[in-house]
């Protein structure tokens, strides 16, 4: 018998610029939008050999928009943000470890500012 794939069940706003997911296995998550943006997986942002985040919080404004998103097969989303970038998939797996909410995090590290507003 094989596990049972993590996949979102539902996806709402929770807040302004707060994502929430639903998952499979009945977990509420939480995703800034602007954590979601610096903790991008795709080549450019984060290092293919070490797993290093590239970006610095200067690399992203403030007030940065999820445009839009699409599911990529049964494995991922795609992000289109505001800044122009859409090239990370966040695999389920990914997104899942990405996860802000109390019981995951529950000491919250500082809030990283940036001096770009938009």
């Amino acid at each position: 018998m094989s596990p049972e794939v993590l996949e979102p069940k539902d996806m709402e706003w929770l807040d302004k610029g707060v994502l929430g997911i639903e998952w499979s296995d009945g977990h509420r998550g939480v995703y800034p939008v602007r954590f979601l943006r610096l903790h991008c997986p795709c080549a450019a942002c984060t290092d293919e050999w070490t797993g290093e985040i590239k970006l610095k919080s200067d690399d992203i404004p403030m007030l940065i928009r999820l445009d839009d998103m699409e599911a990529v097969g049964r494995y991922a989303l795609k992000f289109n943000w505001s800044d122009g970038h859409d090239t990370g998939l966040y695999s389920y797996g990914f997104l899942r470890k990405l996860c802000q909410c109390d019981i995951c995090v529950p000491v919250k590290p500082p809030t990283q500012k940036s001096k770009r507003l938009m």
